[in-house]
């Protein structure tokens, strides 16, 4: 935590500042103005962290006095020249490329791949990342190809980052006496529904016996009643006349019989009824028409229209029941397969469901595509190609009865034919609706059984029109292991690759070895001898020195660019990150160190501007 210093509390002795090559005087002089002002030191010198670091491993022995130091920093890299162990600084050169944008760059390339866990990929642990794993490649474009074909070599240098996974409960398989005693509860549940139901129906049965001997014998009452009596007794039962009490009579024999099961007797006393009123009510239709005179024709032409349509209504009426007692039939049968393995009967009435479902919607598809299952129905599909092979015939049928229209007279009607060919466009003829009409009839059958034996069913939502055009939503699976693991494959290489290739990530700037090139040309003097030595001595410091392989790629990447034979060695600081520390320090505590620092007189007698000549000397 900062904390303001005061007066009473000045630094009194020299501060050594560290800075990058070719610094602005500006920040030279805010840093001045902060230290003299604020803390009251008595002087300050501005030294080079590069340089500091080369000092102390040219004492060891690690370079030489004439050698190149790189310094790729945290965000821009430096080489300079050191001639007799002092910096020549118009040969230095810097590109605003480091450490920082190597790890910016695998950040962005983790969260493009895995953008589940962009929480995890925070700043500290993919600096860990990127100092665990990167590497400098010593071919960029073979290595790319290595990988690209996923050879043995390529796995070989992958690494995996396991994130924090807790793997679901295992369920373990319910043992024989778990399973006996759930299969002995489901019996006795269904034994319990058996008699339940069979109960209820024998109530049932009872109660319109009751009901069917209390209006018979209402009925041999209602015999006995005198004429002018009826009315004052029929009061009385809540029955308005004798007819409404036979209707009554017959609706309780009729639900009596349905309750009992005999269904076919009543099925076959309607027939009879049928056959037995029809000569009754229409006398006059098995007569001959010779037979007739013109008002009897009349009337049985009136008599043939009653009876067309007294047939059709019972044959319609017939066909209800039949339709309900099939019904019946089928949910009997589908609650004894439910009784008999509930499992098992919701496991198939899933199936039926989803089949039934998927038939329709494809049958809708195909209506709409025009055959095609895949089509687009707002592509250029025309109304003929929507169309299934009724609908295409009856379109047919009234093209060809409009062009026969225009020929000459509209007679259309007067001849029988036409009329075949009304019943041939009519709608009824087609199939593939009727077909639709029964598989949805089905579904919503199955779909209602499940909603009453399923209470977590959720029958599936017509889709709206603006839903219809957008894709599948894809199921979702169980997270594994797999899932929580960040695979660093291509990321290990190509993120440090910036430093040779900055335009990678879009700067237009020199790599580690042209930058090299360029610095040893930039000295004034044209010497082989002393461009051999400085070659011969490159000294790697900073951060980005500890890639793997750097140190390898930075040597064939500069034998590239000189003579053929030109000695060339690279070499690495005892500590990339700590040398420079250690070499100021060791600076600082030398003896003549107060002679190379700008004092506080000097501050205010020659100005900011002065910081602009200011150059420390590092030889003592």
């Amino acid at each position: 935590m900062f904390r303001a210093w005061t007066w009473a509390e000045q630094i009194d002795h020299p501060i050594l500042i560290t800075e990058c090559v070719c610094n602005p005087v500006q920040s030279r002089s805010k840093m001045a103005e902060l230290l003299f002002e604020t803390y009251g030191v008595p002087s300050v010198a501005f030294g080079v962290d590069a340089a500091f670091s080369y000092k102390y491993n040219q004492q060891r022995g690690i370079c030489q006095k004439d050698s190149l130091a790189i310094c790729p920093g945290f965000t821009t890299t430096h080489v300079i020249p050191f001639v007799d162990g002092e910096p020549v600084y118009r040969g230095c050169c810097r590109t605003n490329i480091g450490g920082y944008h190597v790890t910016d760059n695998l950040k962005q390339l983790l969260s493009l791949k895995y953008p589940h866990h962009m929480a995890r990929f925070t700043w500290e642990k993919i600096e860990d990342l990127k100092m665990e794993h990167c590497y400098i490649a010593p071919d960029y474009a073979v290595e790319a190809r290595l990988f690209q074909k996923g050879s043995k070599e390529a796995e070989d240098k992958t690494r995996c980052w396991q994130l924090p996974w807790v793997p679901p409960p295992i369920e373990e398989p319910p043992s024989e006496e778990e399973i006996a005693r759930k299969a002995a509860i489901k019996e006795r549940q269904g034994q319990r529904l058996r008699e339940m139901a069979e109960a209820k129906r024998s109530s049932r049965i009872n109660e319109l016996e009751n009901q069917l001997h209390g209006l018979e014998f209402l009925l041999q009452q209602l015999a006995q009643v005198e004429e002018e009596e009826i009315s004052s007794f029929l009061s009385k039962t809540g029955y308005v006349s004798k007819q409404e009490i036979e209707s009554t009579l017959t609706k309780v024999s009729q639900s009596l019989r349905k309750a009992k099961g005999e269904l076919k007797v009543e099925q076959a006393e309607n027939e009879e009824k049928a056959d037995s009123s029809t000569s009754d009510k229409y006398p006059l239709i098995n007569v001959p028409d010779n037979m007739l005179t013109p008002e009897q024709l009349k009337e049985k032409k009136r008599q043939i229209f009653l009876k067309t349509t007294t047939e059709g209504r019972q044959r319609a009426k017939q066909k209800r029941f039949e339709e309900e007692l099939e019904r019946e039939k089928k949910t009997r049968e589908d609650e004894e397969r439910r009784l008999e393995n509930p499992e098992l009967y919701l496991e198939q009435m899933r199936t039926k469901y989803k089949e039934l479902y998927e038939k329709v919607e494809q049958r809708k598809r195909l209506k709409t595509n025009g055959g095609h299952a895949n089509g687009n129905s707002s592509g250029g599909v025309g109304r003929g190609e929507r169309l299934n092979a009724a609908q295409k015939e009856r379109m047919r049928l009234l093209t060809t009865a409009a062009f026969d229209r225009g020929k000459g007279e509209d007679n259309f009607g007067a001849k029988d034919e036409d009329w075949q060919l009304y019943k041939l466009m009519s709608k009824d003829n087609d199939d593939d609706d009727d077909g639709a009409d029964e598989d949805e009839a089905e579904l919503a059958r199955v779909c209602s059984r499940l909603q009453a034996i399923d209470p977590t069913f959720v029958p599936k939502l017509e889709p709206t029109p603006s839903q219809a055009a957008t894709t599948e939503v894809p199921r979702v699976r169980p997270l594994t292991k797999e899932d929580f693991q960040v695979v660093l494959g291509v990321e290990r290489f190509r993120c440090p690759e910036i430093l040779f290739h900055p335009n990678l990530v879009g700067i237009d700037q020199a790599g580690l070895d042209e930058m090299t090139e360029a610095s040893i040309r930039r000295l004034v003097s044209k010497n082989e001898a002393l461009e051999d030595r400085l070659t011969s001595s490159i000294f790697m410091t900073g951060g980005c020195s500890l890639f793997p392989g750097i140190n390898e790629r930075l040597e064939a990447g500069i034998r590239m660019l000189r003579p053929c034979g030109s000695p060339i060695k690279v070499a690495r600081a005892l500590d990339p990150v700590l040398d420079a520390w250690r070499g100021a320090s060791a600076y600082a505590a030398n003896l003549q160190f107060q002679q190379q620092t700008f004092s506080r007189v000097d501050y205010y007698e020659k100005g900011e501007d002065w910081l602009r000549r200011y150059q420390l000397r590092y030889t003592l």
